[in-house]
């Protein structure tokens, strides 16, 4: 399936930057300083590890932005910034092994007539590489950058949306051949395996993470060596990416035959899934969809609070797992057309087992969608006679 993973655009990215450029005159930022990791890929199209070298992209409200870049880096740096929507031309200011890479950014934002306000900073970075900035810029603040790439990632183009669908379909497709695939007896990293060679198979790099039995009561499972038995709960919760836009999801079935309680725990959980999927709609809170969720299950006894349902009903999602904004209690940020996130209410009861159901929603015009057909219950988790 990977020919149906279409590359994000340099002309999508450009206009990325040019959205940021409005948040940032928004929020009062004269630039960002974005140093590795996702956003840097979201604007750049450039994928740079984290290191103790510093190499960030530095993007002002206003004049061009420019690259710092350890000198011997700088031919691999170009060859990815070409391909992005500062293009072959974009300025790369280098600095060798001896050298204050923060000198640059400070050079590079005097010669742009920035001395002055606020450098926002991404929140992923290092704290020795914000220091060093701020420590070369005396006249500025520094301030989280948050609002402007969180104001951008969050809400979805449509290519960005077709990737996610693409990952979340994959993802389906490859826990259920290896759900068809398992066998009494199999261990947790046998079945795993199974899960990450079937999204390779699809053309996608994806696996799961495998809870058996009284471990599935940890929402993120033991580290402890686990089989699959007939009649106990396996939880799996992984997803892929696709064109580095991530799916999540989980599955729990039973191999055999379940107990009534673990029928009456799925039924709960499902209905939950059902009441956050329902509830939201653009500008509803975040915290109004955990609420529709939780309310749920408390009502049906697993109550008060966290107590039984230990996490937030859903998180952000695109270019990493996890992203803003959060279904989660206290926050009132208003949901908006073609923001994606996940939906998975759990139970766990300690010493027994966990029941969560979880796939990928996406805010619609008028209320919001999943990617994926629902887990109708444990004896066929992915539907069937």
């Amino acid at each position: 399936m990977k020919d149906q993973a279409v590359p994000i655009a340099g002309s999508e990215r450009t206009a990325r930057v040019e959205r940021a450029r409005e948040l940032m005159v928004q929020n009062k930022l004269q630039a960002i300083a974005i140093t590795t990791g996702s956003s840097l890929t979201y604007y750049s199209a450039v994928r740079w590890w984290t290191s103790e070298r510093f190499f960030a992209l530095v993007l002002p409200a206003k004049g061009k932005a420019f690259f710092v870049c350890p000198a011997f880096e700088e031919g691999r740096a170009r060859e990815q910034i070409s391909t992005g929507p500062f293009g072959a031309d974009a300025e790369v200011r280098t600095w060798q092994e001896n050298e204050d890479p923060y000198l640059r950014v400070a050079q590079g934002l005097s010669d742009l007539g920035i001395t002055t306000g606020v450098l926002g900073i991404e929140e992923k970075t290092q704290f020795v590489f914000s220091n060093g900035m701020a420590l070369h810029l005396p006249a500025m603040q520094t301030s989280s950058a948050t609002p402007v790439t969180a104001g951008c990632r969050m809400i979805k183009s449509p290519h960005e949306l077709d990737l996610m669908r693409l990952a979340s379909k994959v993802s389906i497709m490859a826990y259920e051949a290896a759900y068809k695939a398992l066998h009494d007896s199999m261990t947790q990293d046998e079945f795993s395996s199974l899960v990450e060679t079937a999204h390779s198979k699809l053309g996608f790099r994806g696996g799961a993470e495998v809870q058996v039995g009284e471990h599935s009561a940890a929402p993120h499972g033991s580290i402890a060596p686990q089989k699959i038995k007939e009649g106990e709960i396996v939880l799996m919760d992984g997803g892929c990416t696709v064109e580095g836009y991530a799916s999540d999801i989980s599955r729990t079935f039973v191999l055999g035959k379940p107990s009534d309680k673990m029928k009456k725990i799925f039924d709960i959980v499902y209905r939950a899934q059902s009441a956050a999927l329902s509830t939201a709609r653009p500008g509803l809170p975040c915290e109004a969809v955990d609420a529709a969720a939780r309310k749920v299950v408390i009502d049906a006894g697993y109550g008060p609070g966290f107590k039984y349902f230990t996490h937030r009903v859903g998180h952000g999602m695109g270019l990493d797992g996890h992203e803003w904004p959060y279904l989660v209690p206290g926050n009132v940020t208003p949901l908006q057309t073609d923001m994606v996130f996940s939906d998975e209410p759990g139970i766990y009861i300690p010493g027994e087992f966990g029941v969560r159901i979880e796939d990928d929603m996406h805010i619609t015009a008028d209320g919001a969608e999943l990617f994926t057909p629902r887990s109708p219950s444990l004896e066929q988790p992915f539907g069937g006679a």
